[in-house]
């Protein structure tokens, strides 16, 4: 999970600049120095992304990015959100796992969740790769996921935005199916957009046949952070 590593490096190396000048630092525990790290880390982040992401962020990241609680609690939810993203590194090691924030962006390519040309079926090894987050999504009930379907460029705009939304919806489909809340779930189609690699390959065209899951708290979980920071 090379890019979770990254991000919260970064982010302790800017929040110990901060600590390192305050006596107070001294003491505050984990959750506490979490806070910090999230609320200066996730500035920063949002900062170097936002250019990417346009007014108000777009597909997954952006929801992630968008959705911070902060404080004390706002750390409450991140050191929940490390265990779930490591837990996902762990079952789906083709996955792409970012730890941004307080939540988490998952990307499923085509090591992960593939899909055949011109359809929003999921072939077996989609399926197989989709039970393995099974558990742990059960594991972790008070987060809310959008998932995100996305197309490379051939055909028209119009078709792929129909059928990335469509490839999105079997995904929620399937895993609703597994006995997983449907109500956690939204779906969104994101056609052409965002492209990860160049489309004037196969192989980027393949890397941008993708979907996409933003997964941040619940309103339960954020009221249980906030008792907890109380």
């Amino acid at each position: 999970m090379k890019k979770f590593s990254i991000i919260a490096l970064a982010a302790l190396m800017i929040s110990g600049s901060v600590f390192t000048s305050c006596e107070a630092a001294k003491n505050t525990n984990k959750t506490q120095r979490g806070a910090a790290i999230g609320a200066v880390g996730g500035a920063v982040i949002g900062g170097i992304l936002g250019n990417n992401l346009g007014k108000g962020g777009n597909g997954a990241l952006g929801a992630v990015l968008g959705g911070v609680v902060g404080g004390v609690a706002g750390g409450v939810i991140g050191n929940q959100m490390d265990k779930q993203a490591r837990e996902i590194d762990n079952a789906l090691p083709g996955a792409d796992v970012v730890r941004v924030g307080e939540g988490i962006k998952l990307v499923l390519g085509e090591n992960a969740v593939r899909f055949d040309t011109n359809k929003s079926t999921l072939t077996p090894t989609a399926k197989a790769n989709l039970d393995k987050l099974v558990k742990v999504f059960n594991d972790y009930p008070d987060t809310d996921i959008v998932i995100y379907g996305y197309t490379d460029n051939t055909g028209t705009p119009e078709y792929n935005l129909k059928l990335s939304g469509e490839r999105a919806a079997s995904v929620k489909s399937y895993l609703s199916g597994k006995g997983l809340v449907s109500t956690r779930f939204q779906t969104t189609g994101m056609g052409i957009a965002d492209p990860i690699a160049t489309n004037d390959t196969p192989d980027g065209r393949s890397q941008n046949r993708r979907v996409e899951f933003a997964i941040t708290a619940n309103d339960k979980m954020v009221q249980d952070a906030q008792k907890q920071g109380n």
